[in-house]
């Protein structure tokens, strides 16, 4: 970012804090010094397309929405083999996860890459989101995931807007992939603590997903685990939760690909092997 030729302009206000705190603080800060009916929540190494902040304003003009995201894709996805992957599972996330949750009012994360929220109700929710623990230390992850849920707690709805696109910098090592994906692994199960009293009074559809996100992980773990048991011990190969695994990955990138009418998406089954055997195990060690 450009800061110095914006840095007289009567429209911008740059906040320097002593140390660097994370995001959280830098957040809380921005919001406190906001003026504007509605906050754009824009990580550092993400793109925005000219029309975003418009039509995420337009989903805005409900009084009864309190978030709503837009779409990610990977602005250095032609780098390597794996950007190329994780833009595929950002358009999974978005066009398939989140834009089935938004058919129900509730996105259980609107992704911090480009997210707006309603400033009035950030107003009330900034002590609990400053104040949050972790194993009694302050929580220094999950942000998004966290302030949607406090959204959702206070009776907003939160939403997707799939048009308005924000291109953002993604992993392009395994190594930091797999450390990527245990901070959100993390995040997701401490919030879905938060979640559960909110679920009765959202659509059953949210209930299983939430239960989906949390139970699926672990039983393909446990199924990898007994599969690698029956090697083991039995010295026979664990056919049927070998073609159980392929079948199911076949079935959902080919669905993909023709919902997205691109081919690239059958690619995507090679994720599967980095789930099933690096990001499970990690998430559970």
């Amino acid at each position: 970012w450009p800061f110095q030729s914006f840095a007289g302009h009567p429209n911008f206000i740059f906040i320097l804090l002593p140390k660097n705190a994370g995001k959280r603080k830098a957040q809380i800060a921005a919001i406190r010094r906001s003026s504007g009916d509605l906050v754009l929540n824009v990580d550092s190494d993400t793109m925005l397309a000219s029309d975003v902040v418009t039509k995420l304003a337009l989903k805005m003009q409900d009084p009864g929405i309190g978030a709503a995201m837009g779409q990610l894709t990977a602005s250095n996805r032609s780098d390597t083999w794996l950007t190329r992957l994780i833009d595929m599972e950002y358009w999974l996330a978005c066009n398939e996860e989140r834009a089935a949750q938004a058919r129900f009012g509730a996105v259980m994360c609107c992704c911090g890459p480009c997210a707006m929220y309603r400033r009035s109700a950030l107003l009330l929710l900034l002590d609990q989101y400053e104040t949050q623990t972790f194993r009694g230390k302050p929580s220094d992850f999950g942000e998004d995931r966290h302030l949607t849920i406090l959204m959702l707690k206070a009776g907003l709805r939160t939403e997707y807007v799939p048009d308005a696109i924000a291109a953002t910098v993604v992993p392009d090592s395994l190594g930091a992939y797999l450390r990527q994906q245990l901070r959100w692994a993390r995040s997701t199960f401490r919030d879905t603590w938060l979640a559960l009293n909110l679920l009765p009074g959202l659509n059953r559809f949210l209930t299983l997903d939430v239960v989906g996100q949390n139970l699926g992980p672990l039983l393909l773990a446990v199924s990898v685990l007994t599969a690698l048991a029956q090697f083991v011990l039995m010295g026979t190969m664990p056919w049927w939760t070998i073609l159980t695994i392929v079948f199911m990955t076949i079935v959902r990138c080919s669905v993909v690909a023709l919902r997205a009418r691109q081919l690239r998406f059958i690619g995507f089954s090679v994720h599967t092997f980095i789930n099933v055997f690096l990001c499970s195990p990690e998430s559970y060690a």
